[in-house]
């Protein structure tokens, strides 16, 4: 009798030690986002953070100097070498980085993409910032009201290879085929390649170049910013309408004062916090990466994880938020 007690202690032992095995296993996520010094990628650090205080693993933040493909490249294989148990990725090009990425899942590394995809084959899932289509649109509708949808308009992008700038084009020419925008022309679409000197440079040729320009759209945080200096050193603040993508931190003052009058942005903390839960939840096992499960994402409930056109897996953060002179003071010191 006294030897099947110790038996079962022994089992009861080995159980519980492997049970706090388990629960304290120390991952590593990795986070790797366009380009250093941006913003709105400082803010999706801090969700990272966040996520990583609450649930207990390590966070890395890296970025390249210079927003490119192959800086990521360079990042990631550090990465893979390093071991991390997880990289989380917004993609400077949607096919470039899959070789390498696909090295990292053979490596038992999860790989979770956001804000700015990568093809399927180089990611376990994806979280899209809010529908594409409806992304796209918004920003044409909210031109529109600001130039009574008459007159040229441009667009000031980010990087000509970056899926989610031009998947949002896309869907802003799809927009403007409607005839209530009979009397608006979509003229120009020229790359800032998010760096601010060469978009604000981008923005001086527009005005240069199209001289009854009405509006610009900038879809991206850093060209939005740079094309409104732009529009205040060349005296042209009110003359031509200015929306797109952009943090109330850095647009706040052009709020206020209408050189532009409202701008469209998901929370960029959220993004970081929901991708970090999302590459817990692969790496505890408490979703396998499947269409139709549900992933808990802490403060922000839970979501549904889906399967798209291509066959790829995402789950959305939801719709985004207008900002405008009525609301920016309550959200310029929040990111």
């Amino acid at each position: 009798m006294r030897t099947k007690l110790m038996v079962v202690a022994v089992v009861l032992f080995v159980c519980l030690v492997m049970t706090v095995s388990v629960s304290a296993q120390n991952y590593t996520i990795a986070m790797v986002v366009k380009g250093a010094g941006n913003p709105f990628f400082e803010a999706c650090r801090k969700g990272g953070e966040e996520a990583a205080a609450e649930l207990g693993f390590n966070f890395i933040f890296q970025a390249p100097e210079i927003p490119t493909a192959e800086g990521q490249i360079a990042i990631i294989d550090a990465l893979i070498a390093q071991r991390v148990d997880a990289i989380l990725v917004s993609a400077n090009d949607p096919d470039a980085l899959v070789p390498v990425l696909k090295r990292a899942m053979d490596r038992g590394i999860k790989v979770v993409a956001f804000d700015s995809g990568v093809a399927p084959a180089g990611r376990h899932l994806f979280l899209n910032q809010a529908d594409m289509e409806l992304i796209g649109r918004i920003q044409v509708q909210l031109l529109a009201d600001m130039i009574d949808y008459e007159g040229e308009i441009a667009v000031l992008s980010a990087a000509s290879t970056m899926a989610n700038q031009n998947t949002w084009i896309e869907w802003m020419k799809e927009e403007l085929k409607l005839s209530k925008y009979e009397k608006m022309k979509l003229v120009s679409i020229v790359y800032g390649d998010d760096l601010r000197e060469k978009s604000y440079t981008e923005a001086l040729g527009l005005f240069r170049a199209y001289p009854n320009l009405r509006g610009i759209i900038s879809p991206t945080t850093v060209g939005v910013a740079a094309t409104a200096r732009a529009l205040e050193d060349q005296g042209l603040s009110g003359k031509i309408a200015l929306t797109g993508l952009g943090l109330p931190s850095e647009m706040a003052e052009y709020i206020r004062n209408g050189t532009s009058e409202a701008i469209a942005l998901w929370n960029p903390i959220d993004l970081g916090y929901v991708s970090s839960y999302m590459a817990h939840a692969l790496l505890t096992g408490q979703i396998k990466g499947a269409s139709g499960e549900t992933v808990n994402v802490g403060r922000m409930g839970e979501r549904t994880i889906v399967q798209t056109a291509d066959g790829g897996l995402e789950v959305i953060l939801g719709a985004p938020f207008v900002f405008d002179k009525d609301n920016i003071d309550e959200w310029y010191q929040v990111y």
